[in-house]
């Protein structure tokens, strides 16, 4: 794998460039969305968050369905006009007015979304090889970053302006940034939809083919799924848990919040393809995702330090905490998309990304509740339990996916996973 943070020429490259033009408008829209639906759409912030809370549950059960519609129908032509979906989506935001017409449109982006996540998943697996795909998503992760680093400096600005225009400006470029994404993909060559053969036949996945709930079916991946899920527990803690803990039990200086930012987002963009270098198999992953859970562990005991001392010991250990908190979450990044494409059936990509995918919506429902509970109510203890957490869901990762490999007819990859690992 190169080191470039540009993936090789060709589809590769086509996919990163699709990445890169949705996430500068995504970066505007996610610091700019909270004050513009309270401030111009005139919510109050509970209605804001029920909401959002309503549309995220709603795209986590979209996820499987439009990941199997890519299936059947072809990726490319399903995440075009799914980015388009999401475009039309935030171009609703621009006019709505009242509490219901907002949960409406929010639904549609969080549904939109969702798809089109699973659909790119489903492309992504039809343009490379499988051994190409988690350095190309190592890429894809450091563009993203990029990009969204660049849309919080335009959405930085709206805010320091703070009159409706600029915030109405905001949402529009992320529309367009959507329609440009889906010009891109257009650019890819087509690849061909997958029929699921007419039987009674077990698929890969250990549920029938004919069965309606597909992949719910397959015990093994929604075990696996669910460790991710548990993992991905650490999304909202460098947007809500770490600010928090800053200002209620901390001394540190408030710029501190944007700093880290500054520094998951660097780091991610210039570390991840790096980092997903060694991860080629179950075997690999499964490793990464354990030592991703140690590291976590470590971080959130250098976290819990940081209370009653003073302020500039304080910035240390929250700064290192940090540097630890994006190494594990670089690690368990890399581990998770070897892992959900590997345990997924050929035929099954979009499906099965879908699902996979749900907890990253999951993590964003739940998570403020659980950070929040945990580090504002219980303090040090809390950052202990978190850590906790985190260490048992990884260390489940290796069981959960010796079962799911199993589970498969294909051998050589369930062998993969059960040779000894090495000595870290």
């Amino acid at each position: 794998m190169s080191n470039s943070l540009l993936p090789p020429a060709g589809p590769q490259r086509v996919l990163a460039v699709a990445q890169l033009s949705n996430s500068v408008g995504d970066g505007a829209f996610y610091v700019t969305s909270a004050l513009y639906f309270t401030h111009v759409v005139g919510l109050a912030p509970a209605r804001v968050g029920l909401g959002l809370t309503i549309a995220w549950a709603v795209g986590s059960l979209a996820g499987v369905p439009l990941g199997r519609l890519a299936d059947r129908r072809g990726p490319r032509g399903t995440a075009v006009l799914l980015a388009l979906a999401t475009g039309l989506a935030v171009a609703a935001f621009l006019v709505v007015r009242g509490f219901v017409p907002f949960v409406l449109a929010a639904c549609g982006y969080a549904a939109a979304q969702s798809g089109l996540a699973a659909a790119r998943q489903a492309l992504l697996a039809g343009q490379v090889s499988r051994e190409e795909r988690t350095g190309l998503l190592a890429h894809l992760q450091s563009t993203l970053n990029a990009g969204l680093a660049v849309g919080a400096a335009l959405g930085g600005l709206a805010l320091h302006m703070g009159t409706r225009e600029a915030y109405l400006g905001v949402f529009a470029l992320d529309a367009v940034s959507f329609l440009l994404c889906a010009g891109v993909l257009l650019r890819l060559p087509v690849v061909k939809p997958v029929h699921a053969r007419v039987g009674t036949g077990q698929g890969r996945g250990g549920g029938r083919r004919g069965d309606a709930l597909g992949v719910l079916c397959d015990r093994p991946y929604a075990v696996v799924t669910l460790l991710n899920t548990v993992l991905l527990l650490r999304m909202p803690l460098l947007s809500l848990g770490i600010p928090l803990w800053i200002a209620e039990r901390t001394d540190a200086p408030a710029w501190l919040v944007s700093a880290l930012f500054v520094l998951n987002t660097g780091a991610v963009t210039l570390f991840q393809v790096r980092m997903a270098r060694a991860v080629t198999g179950l075997a690999s992953a499964t490793r990464a995702v354990r030592r991703s859970g140690l590291v976590m562990l470590a971080s959130c005991a250098v976290f819990a330090l940081s209370a009653g001392v003073s302020a500039w010991v304080a910035v240390g250990l929250l700064v290192s905490g940090a540097v630890l908190q994006v190494v594990a979450e670089m690690q368990q990044s890399a581990g998770s998309w070897q892992l959900s494409f590997d345990l997924a059936p050929a035929d099954r990509v979009g499906e099965y990304q879908g699902f996979f995918g749900t907890g990253v919506t999951v993590a964003r429902t739940a998570g403020p509740l659980v950070l929040t509970a945990l580090l504002v109510g219980w303090g040090t203890p809390g950052w202990l339990v978190l850590g906790g957490l985190m260490l048992a869901a990884s260390y489940g990762m290796g069981p959960a996916v010796r079962w799911a490999a199993a589970s498969r007819p294909t051998a050589p990859r369930a062998e993969q996973v059960r040779q000894p690992a090495p000595a870290n």
